[in-house]
């Protein structure tokens, strides 16, 4: 009788054992998930790691100090994709809206979707560098050998004209480096696509100047 009430209360303790276990792995895991959002909500609220900030739209108004916006473009060698902004530079007023394209070519003979990747550089202008649009948004699709033109829509806050730290910047660097989505088989284009204008394919360095 004993030992089959010692063998029961072994059972037990192995059954909360593994339960116990099962509840902490899954705990873990809900953080790792939950701590990708927070952390992109986090950058975009502070800035953090030159992070850029999203807006309804540009100012009324612009100031007449002068920003250069440098545009920078990679691609992670697992997309097989050719990626670069069609200008070096424009130079734009702070609070003034400003319109930039970028060309994407899938190299293959089969459908590719990719994801992008952004920042800012000096990384304290992030909290200030504004997009009203972006094909970054969301994830983007691109058939067997096409080519597209993506837009992003942006201005400088005129809120750095009262931080002091930022007097000294004269140009902003805005970067992207796409890699291929974990849905790369997703059907259809994103929102973010209203913003692509038909391209003809062809080559090009798909990286920074």
């Amino acid at each position: 009788m004993t030992q089959k009430s010692d063998a029961t209360r072994g059972a037990t303790r192995n059954l909360r054992t593994g339960l116990a276990l099962s509840l902490l792995v899954c705990t873990m895991a809900g953080l790792a998930f939950a701590s990708v959002p927070l952390y992109r909500l986090f950058c975009q609220v502070t800035g953090y790691g030159g992070t850029t900030q999203v807006a309804e739209k540009a100012p009324d108004e612009a100031a007449e100090r002068l920003i250069t916006v440098r545009f920078n473009a990679d691609v992670n060698p697992k997309l097989p994709w050719n990626f670069r902004p069609l200008e070096r530079a424009v130079t734009l007023r702070v609070g003034e809206p400003g319109l930039a394209f970028y060309r994407a070519v899938n190299l293959t003979d089969r459908p590719v979707s990719g994801t992008a990747t952004f920042n800012v550089t000096p990384l304290k202008a992030g909290q200030y560098f504004n997009k009203t649009q972006c094909f970054c948004f969301d994830e983007q699709r691109l058939e067997a050998g096409e080519a597209v033109e993506m837009g992003v829509s942006f201005f400088i806050d005129p809120a750095i004209l009262e931080d002091r730290n930022l007097d000294d910047v004269t140009t902003v660097t805005l970067s992207y480096t796409f890699f291929r989505s974990l849905g790369d088989e997703a059907d259809g284009r994103s929102l973010a696509s209203l913003l692509a204008r038909p391209a003809a394919a062809g080559s090009g360095s798909g990286s920074d100047f």
